[in-house]
């Protein structure tokens, strides 16, 4: 079993930071292979530029996927798990994650496959895909006001979509008073091993 995880937040004073923290010894205590994408510390551009649109949106095959692209499509290529690791940010992903899709899930890769028409390698069916946000508000308050379910829309149905055999969302809510959480957050993620492994 080996897992890719994608992280995006720009701070290592910020708590989604110290939940990666966790995240990796726990992966490292149960035995399980990962590698992460940290996508502020990459540098990872997320803005698609003009050629790439002309690729995606006009669907030229002919033109290059980018390298950076390309080897993000090689550490996918390599995971039997994703796991998204991000927080909430006016109800969604931040930017920079929402960029990695809009650039990685490139047509004839993510979508749009048809090998009759060109030889792109199609992005492998996964089996788990973990998401999981660092959020201020409760979850109660998530699930009353309906932002939980919605996000739950956006990254499981759409962004995970078919690409993933099993699917989860973890929201580790209630942020804003850390104290108070603290302690149950980390032994939702001390279960990750097991999930995994199921």
């Amino acid at each position: 079993m080996r897992v890719l995880i994608i992280y995006c937040h720009p701070s290592k004073k910020s708590y989604t930071y110290e939940v990666l923290q966790q995240l990796k010894t726990t992966l490292k205590n149960e035995q399980i292979d990962f590698e992460v994408s940290d996508l502020y510390a990459m540098r990872f551009k997320t803005d698609m530029s003009e050629a790439e649109y002309e690729r995606e949106g006009l669907v030229n095959l002919d033109l290059p996927i980018p390298g950076d692209v390309m080897k993000e499509h090689q550490k996918i290529a390599n995971a039997d798990c994703i796991i998204f690791l991000y927080p909430v940010w006016w109800s969604d992903c931040p930017a920079k994650l929402k960029g990695w899709f809009d650039r990685v899930y490139s047509v004839g890769y993510a979508y749009g496959h048809n090998k009759s028409i060109h030889t792109i390698e199609s992005m492998k069916t996964i089996s788990k895909g973990i998401v999981i946000c660092t959020a201020g508000h409760s979850n109660a308050f998530l699930n009353e006001i309906g932002i939980a379910k919605s996000m739950r829309t956006v990254m499981l149905d759409d962004r995970l979509g078919k690409r993933f055999k099993n699917k989860d969302m973890i929201i580790l809510g209630g942020t804003i008073n850390i104290d108070n959480v603290r302690t149950v957050h980390a032994e939702t993620i001390n279960k990750i091993g097991n999930y995994i492994k199921e």
